[in-house]
């Protein structure tokens, strides 16, 4: 698998790594048995990926290119402007109810597309 390093804490050996398939984040820890490599916010990295109780971790990092995408994790925090939802009617009557029409998460989705496209051309 491949992906880029969102997070990194180089004195804990952690990172938090987002993957080519989009799908959950993988969570790495080294361990002492590891060669030592320094991971940055940026980095892009080849990985093996496991799943354990319902979370992703990364194994064995290589890395493939150093802070090729180092504004990624800013573009991917990034507020985007939107236009104002108007609530739905259940949410006005109960109050409970928390519903985002998908027009405005397709919105949101394309701009963030689009910011991540930029980065990786």
């Amino acid at each position: 698998m491949f992906g880029v390093v969102l997070w990194s804490d180089t004195d804990e050996r952690k990172a938090v790594i987002w993957c080519e398939d989009h799908g959950d984040l993988a969570f790495y820890k080294q361990n002492d048995q590891e060669p030592e490599l320094p991971l940055d916010a940026g980095d892009w990295v080849q990985f093996d990926l496991t799943m354990e109780r319902h979370m992703r971790y990364a194994h064995n990092p290589r890395l493939v290119s150093e802070g090729l995408c180092s504004g990624l994790a800013d573009v991917l925090g990034a507020e985007q402007e939107l236009a104002p939802v108007q609530p739905a009617a259940q949410e006005l009557e109960t109050g409970s109810a928390k519903i985002i029409p998908f027009a405005a998460a397709q919105k949101r989705r394309n701009a963030t597309d689009s910011s991540v496209a930029r980065i990786l051309a």
